[in-house]
């Protein structure tokens, strides 16, 4: 997915959903800090999203535009409804999170993690993919480990699982 193409859903979900503020979180959210990010790290054709004021509107997003939808068919990217729970986030995320507003947003707004922020919450998700993208993310500069690692002090999860993404940070570098 490129910025344009993260644009676009957010104009579709506010349209579907008569929401203007929208919560992104995976890997496609990294495209509102870096809008060029490297071809690695934004190889997901979808954008996990949910309505800032009614995350409940996420079935309607996700029939509408989500997965094997026309929408998908037509473009070859789709929307993945999501909730604020998805993602396991620092406490204070919020406060750096990047603003992706403009004339190709359509009046929507998304608020997207900076990239220690999103890339903590990959390393306690754990999965293969997730910790590929935080390494292309290290590699490519756009991840300072030691960042990372403070980030995951300020995670809010199971201690089992922190302490699993520290051993990953680890590895990074």
């Amino acid at each position: 997915m490129k910025r344009p193409d993260l644009e676009h859903v957010l104009r579709a979900a506010a349209a579907i959903t008569g929401e203007a503020e929208f919560v992104v979180v995976g890997s496609t959210a990294i495209l509102a800090q870096f809008p060029n990010a490297p071809a690695g790290l934004v190889m997901s054709q979808e954008a996990d999203l949910y309505p800032v004021a009614h995350p409940e509107l996420g079935d309607l997003i996700e029939g509408t535009i989500g997965r094997d939808s026309p929408f998908h068919g037509t473009f070859g990217y789709y929307a993945d409804a999501v909730g604020p729970e998805t993602a396991k986030l620092p406490r204070e995320w919020r406060s750096r999170a990047i603003r992706l507003a403009g004339p190709a947003t359509g009046g929507a707004t998304a608020w997207c993690p900076e990239v220690h922020d999103l890339a903590a919450a990959k390393l306690v998700a754990g999965r293969e993919k997730d910790v590929d993208w935080v390494r292309g993310a290290v590699a490519a500069g756009l991840v300072a480990p030691d960042r990372l690692i403070g980030r995951l002090d300020d995670v809010e999860a199971e201690p089992a699982l922190i302490e699993a993404a520290r051993r990953r940070a680890s590895t990074l570098g």
